[in-house]
């Protein structure tokens, strides 16, 4: 499975969006460069309020571009970096992905995906009616997380806008990614 960075996003402070940026630095064990969510300890907020030493599984939100296609053909208007990714892929399926993968973007970064975004009343605020979509409910009751995964930075790289993305699979049984 191959893909590409279709763009980039971050924020200084802990706003809901991010802005769109050409390219971004990554660093090991810490995140992204300038971005609020950076750093070895959790920064989450309400993570944060719960307990402040708990490691920092979420230093990198990706989204698959596909799923800004699908909410368009559901009537909503919504663009890379709207609901606070700081990358946008185009090709991978990152839903199905496991615990453990690996995702090497460009020529050096390497991100370990952690698990899944847990879509929160925030995205209603955005968006009236955008939390059915990104956290659709079947008939059993059974929720589906939409609205990306989390990782962490396991190697520095400068990413740009256009690079491509390798997925590794981990060695073993694989689990699959669960909220983080």
């Amino acid at each position: 499975m191959a893909g590409r960075v279709e763009s980039l996003h971050l924020s200084p402070s802990h706003e809901f969006s991010k802005s769109s940026v050409a390219d971004v630095e990554m660093i090991a064990g810490v995140g992204i460069t300038g971005d609020a969510h950076a750093g070895a300890q959790v920064k989450h907020r309400s993570r944060v309020a719960a307990d402040p030493t708990q490691p920092n599984l979420r230093q990198v939100h990706l989204i698959h571009g596909e799923l800004f296609d699908d909410l368009a053909t559901s009537g909503f208007e919504v663009e890379p970096g709207d609901l606070g990714e700081n990358i946008t892929t185009r090709g991978v399926d990152l839903l199905a992905l496991p615990v453990g993968a690996t995702l090497s973007i460009g020529d050096e970064a390497i991100v370990v995906l952690t698990g899944l975004r847990n879509p929160c009343g925030q995205i209603e605020g955005f968006r009236t009616g955008l939390l059915e979509k990104v956290r659709p409910v079947d008939d059993d009751g059974n929720v589906t997380k939409l609205a990306g995964v989390m990782g962490m930075v396991v190697r520095s790289g400068s990413v740009s806008v256009g690079d491509a993305i390798a997925v590794g699979l981990p060695a073993g049984k694989h689990h699959p990614l669960l909220r983080v």
